[in-house]
């Protein structure tokens, strides 16, 4: 049998193997080949679903999120159904919020069944960004379901296809950050409004690291043998966790706030008393919170969504960008 660590070194060679980086060292890969991707001009409506990182209606970067500046920079239609607290699907890992699956989906297609709410599929764009729900606190980290992580990804990666069948055709997969350097899981972290009790934090931080980084292994794989099976379609990975490791290792080319820059604290932190709801709070105001990767202990800042949102614009302008690798 194979040991969980081999396991996990696998994983990490296959998710290097389908990154932007290795992509661009093969002529065959999808950024070499004319055919993947999309086209200049090409994109008008950006249809986005997932959790709190993508939801316009609960802000959750104290500002704008990132796709109300992808629809102004790229000068696209906006239909946001992404919905705070969502996991890909409730009957897998539970949480009273709007699931892709059971809710987010479902509200997407009754608004498109009539003539007069159908997009154009050659000109939408459909994005993803979930899994932080998934597998946090209250979820896969503290076993607090029967989803195992490979049950989650194959969900995720059903977003394509059940897109597909309705119709769909460009995809772009948002995999999932680097949740180990976040706040609520980080080694350092402290008692927060996500979760009060007493933990081991440096257990946490290591178990969530490999629960990323084997799910974004995972659903790379199973994106590139679904891609060539999709007619028609475009699929591309956005390594969201590369982009995030590279502003957490180098915030300078990033970060442009007042204050010194910090990647490890947030904007807004609250310090609660170990099982208590008393807390201290502090927040940094104006132009200082351009300094912070992290708004507060689970989400991004609004400066980290600006920089996602300059990347996925050059995606939805059809032009190469470095954090994209298109399978089909």
């Amino acid at each position: 049998m194979v040991s969980s660590r081999a396991f996990l070194q696998l994983l990490s060679v296959a998710l290097f193997t389908l990154s932007p980086v290795a992509a661009q060292g093969s002529d065959s890969s999808a950024a070499g080949s004319s055919s993947k991707g999309l086209k200049p001009g090409q994109i008008k409506n950006l249809v986005t679903f997932g959790d709190s990182f993508t939801d316009t209606l609960v802000v959750s970067n104290g500002g704008t999120q990132w796709p109300v500046y992808v629809a102004d920079y790229a000068k696209v239609s906006l239909h946001p159904y992404a919905r705070s607290g969502a996991t890909c699907s409730n009957n897998l890992t539970y949480r009273p919020f709007p699931s892709v699956f059971e809710s987010q989906l479902p509200t997407y297609y009754n608004d498109t069944a009539s003539v007069a709410g159908k997009l154009d599929s050659a000109e939408t764009l459909y994005t993803l960004w979930i899994g932080t729900n998934d597998v946090g606190s209250n979820a896969l980290l503290t076993g607090s379901d029967k989803a195992s992580l490979v049950d989650v990804t194959k969900c995720m990666v059903n977003w394509v296809q059940d897109l597909y069948s309705h119709g769909a055709r460009n995809f772009l997969f948002q995999n999932m950050i680097n949740l180990d350097k976040i706040p609520l899981y980080a080694t350092d972290s402290w008692p927060n409004r996500y979760w009060t009790s007493q933990r081991n934090a440096t257990e946490w931080s290591v178990f969530m690291r490999e629960l990323t980084l084997s799910a974004n292994a995972l659903t790379s794989l199973q994106l590139q043998a679904l891609a060539p099976t999709l007619r028609g379609a475009h699929v591309g990975i956005f390594d969201s966790h590369s982009l995030f490791v590279d502003m957490y290792n180098n915030p300078k080319k990033y970060l442009n706030g007042t204050a010194p820059l910090n990647v490890d604290g947030a904007v807004r932190t609250c310090v609660y008393q170990l099982n208590s709801d008393q807390s201290n709070c502090t927040e940094a105001e104006g132009t200082d919170r351009d300094s912070y990767l992290w708004f507060d202990e689970l989400h991004p800042s609004e400066q980290a969504d600006r920089i996602v949102a300059r990347e996925v614009t050059q995606v939805a302008k059809g032009a190469k960008n470095q954090w994209t690798t298109w399978l089909s």
